[in-house]
């Protein structure tokens, strides 16, 4: 296969960045997304051309670092899949691929396609985890959970923290990751200790960092590789109104 890639380049957060138009020469419809950038950087190094920058770690779908905007969309819009996922064979040869990074006010770029997203690590710092002391760890059966519950939980801890979803919404809206993060131990006993403290602390750590408010046009969920439920905005929205009641 051979593509027109055009990418974008910025030095820093204070560059004003452009596209560039790259060419992607005998690539294997077998290579995922992020190995079609190695094989590109690798024929710039040769020609003396400072690499492109993005973000990788793990390249199996699990840590979330490989935030691209692809065509447009957080991870290239194959449903369930990301950036690192996504394989050649869903393009064609001769096509063109626009290669941007995640867009947001909270979302500093640092290098090319490489953003700042320690916002939401901050909003994790703020209460996403279980703080009470309870004592030596019990057999996994000691305490009772039912079965709807345990799923539920599960369901919102897949997300990965990738922020596709902020870069996929009009607003910049990090609602789908905060829920998810405030739904999973709000569900669970161990967690419901802390409820009202988590979310009002949480929430105000995603005001404070710039995020926008949700508006209900689902791209969190289109997006999310994770495929996290916009239920758990519904959930939070309730787990708030409680504790601002209490």
């Amino acid at each position: 296969m051979n593509l027109t890639l055009h990418v974008w380049r910025q030095k820093n957060a204070q560059d004003k960045g452009r596209m560039e138009v790259y060419e992607a020469r005998d690539v294997s419809p077998d290579m995922s997304f992020l190995e079609m950038l190695d094989v590109v950087n690798e024929d710039l190094v040769k020609k003396g051309i400072e690499p492109i920058h993005f973000d990788h770690d793990c390249r199996e779908g699990i840590c979330g670092a490989c935030s691209l905007v692809i065509n447009g969309i957080p991870h290239g819009g194959k449903k369930g899949c990301t950036t690192c996922e996504l394989r050649m064979r869903n393009f064609k040869n001769g096509d063109t691929i626009y290669v941007e990074p995640f867009r947001a006010k909270a979302y500093p770029v640092i290098k090319d396609l490489t953003v700042d997203r320690s916002a939401l690590d901050r909003i994790i710092q703020a209460g996403g985890y279980i703080s009470v002391n309870t004592g030596g760890t019990p057999d996994a059966n000691a305490i009772l959970i039912p079965k709807d519950d345990a799923e539920t939980a599960m369901d919102a801890a897949a997300c990965i923290g990738c922020g596709a979803c902020v870069a996929a919404c009009k607003n910049a809206s990090a609602m789908l990751f905060l829920s998810a993060k405030v739904s999973q131990f709000a569900t669970l006993p161990q967690g419901r200790v802390e409820r009202e403290k988590r979310v009002q602390n949480m929430i105000a750590r995603m005001d404070a960092e710039g995020f926008g408010n949700c508006t209900n046009y689902f791209e969190c969920e289109a997006v999310c590789p994770k495929e996290i439920s916009i239920k758990f905005i519904a959930k939070m929205n309730r787990e708030y109104l409680r504790a601002a009641t209490k």
